[in-house]
């Protein structure tokens, strides 16, 4: 049908984003809807040559205040608002000469583009929520992927179902709780700690994941209203469809690779923690050294590079069990090698970025702080040693100190000519931590450089530094027994930095 209750079905169009906007109209007018419109819509659609009613017209007064009145008038709200189904509404609907509006499409101005008091918009956030508190007589649309299922929909059967309606009005709550986010976020500030005084967040499903942290749960990524990440516009090349700890692991692993400097570098991450990391003149040199540090860890594990992958790296990854390679490029002979690895996921990715915020939940509540950014700045560390590093010691300790950032902690890092050899990650005490990474360093660590996510609290974990033989140590001091540990280090002849500043993570 192309009328309700015997009358011209009406529909309200007022749009930032006109993706779409003159095909839905003239599809609309098509089925005997009259359009009504305001502004720039308004001329683009009279442009396509659609018929269209002005807003003016229709209310009787002409915006005014530069354009910041233009729908707020009662026969606009009126016309949303009505239930037809309550006779006092009919009455007053007819006592004004208000006619309903069965239809709303409206997307709103885009605050984070360029934020600003003019771009905070009154009256379509206004008539999107009132067209969803109407949802069971008025369709609202926000969003011009969902233009043509609603055309489908009222081209098949005349209206939309109660289940389509209740969709869109669901995201039209959505589009203008995030937009109100926003807002709040502009509006909000800075505290004294360098966090607002509240956080008003709206997460968008961006994917379906293949399942949970485990099999047995349910998964999805999410994205903050109005942003985008690198996984926005990472592209999946092949392999079967991404799992929680996939992209959990993918992005620790891709913002790693990012962090070790300008160098070709790779990196091996497994449930959360490198296993593996290196910086070589080629990236398929990086990545052999990054798998040589762990490779037993390394089965099944995220392999992330800073550079275009080769023909002869992917042959060198051609034995080893990979879930996740990423990479800004591949060589097209890469991608033929790396297609032979079916279960292998490819991920074409641009740089990371950093979030303003980092929220980890606790149930009801929440646990909100600054990004933890990593300094090598050699300025603001101090030798307090006797014995000075050289600089093939200084660019071990900057590659350990890096990767210790990113490891769980308590951790202990031991990296020799640009590689990581040893690492102990997530132990309850650090001393575990340094016997484990010596472990794996199995003498490989002689001549190199020991990271320690925090300080040293006793020399014990100094002496197993010394007992791999690393040449330099760099921690971030401030133990009330550092004078314990200084006095071991220049014991045992090792070169020690404080950098003043610790990288916990957990």
């Amino acid at each position: 049908m192309n009328q309700v209750a015997g009358r011209t079905p009406r529909a309200l169009v007022s749009v930032y984003d006109k993706t779409g906007v003159i095909d839905l109209a003239q599809r609309l007018v098509a089925l005997g809807w009259e359009i009504v419109s305001s502004g720039g819509t308004s001329a683009a659609l009279a442009d396509a040559g659609v018929p269209v009613t002005p807003v003016e017209r229709v209310t009787g007064a002409p915006e005014m205040l530069g354009g910041r009145v233009k729908t707020i008038h009662p026969v606009i709200h009126g016309g949303l608002l009505a239930d037809l189904s309550n006779p006092a509404h009919v009455s007053d609907l007819a006592d004004r000469g208000i006619t309903p509006i069965d239809l709303v499409v409206c997307n709103l101005y885009p605050f984070r583009s360029d934020p600003s008091v003019e771009m905070i918009d009154i009256g379509g956030p206004a008539m999107v929520r009132a067209a969803a508190k109407n949802h069971e007589r008025v369709g609202v649309v926000v969003q011009p992927c969902d233009y043509g299922a609603v055309l489908e929909e009222l081209e098949r059967g005349g209206g939309l179902s109660d289940a389509t309606r209740r969709r869109l009005a669901r995201a039209a709550y959505a589009h203008t709780s995030a937009y109100d986010a926003e807002i709040v976020d502009w509006l909000s500030g800075a505290g004294d700690e360098g966090l607002p005084p509240t956080v008003a967040l709206t997460l968008e499903r961006r994917e379906v994941l293949r399942y949970g942290e485990n099999p047995h749960q349910t998964g999805a990524r999410y994205a903050i209203a109005g942003q985008s990440s690198w996984w926005d516009q990472a592209q999946q090349l092949q392999g079967k469809a991404m799992s929680y700890l996939n992209a959990f692991d993918a992005d620790a692993a891709w913002r790693l690779a990012h962090s070790l400097g300008d160098d070709p570098a790779s990196v091996v991450v497994k449930h959360a923690n490198p296993c593996g990391a290196a910086v070589a003149e080629g990236i398929a040199a990086a990545y052999q050294r990054a798998h040589e540090c762990d490779p037993v860890s390394a089965f099944g594990g995220i392999v992330a590079v800073n550079r275009p992958v080769t023909a002869a790296m992917a042959e060198a990854m051609a034995d080893v069990f990979t879930e996740v390679l990423i990479a800004p490029d591949y060589e097209e002979a890469a991608l033929a090698l790396l297609a032979r690895k079916k279960n292998l996921r490819v991920l074409h990715a641009p740089p990371p970025g950093t979030a303003a915020l980092e929220i980890r939940t606790l149930g009801g509540a929440a646990l909100v702080q600054t990004p933890d950014t990593v300094t090598t700045d050699r300025s603001t560390w101090k030798v307090v040693t006797e014995r000075v590093p050289t600089d093939e010691q200084w660019a071990d300790l900057e590659m350990a100190w890096r990767v210790a950032a990113r490891v769980g902690s308590n951790c202990i890092v031991l990296a020799k000519d640009r590689q990581a050899v040893g690492i102990g990650a997530g132990q309850q005490n650090r001393r575990d931590a340094g016997r484990i990474a010596a472990e794996k360093a199995a003498g490989r660590a002689a001549g190199g450089a020991c990271a320690s996510d925090a300080f040293f609290p006793f020399r014990d974990g100094l002496d197993a530094a010394a007992e791999a033989a690393c040449a330099t140590v760099i921690q971030p001091g401030g133990s009330v027994r550092d004078h314990e540990v200084i006095d071991a280090a220049n014991a045992h002849g090792m070169a020690m930095v404080f950098t003043g500043e610790r990288h916990f993570r957990h």
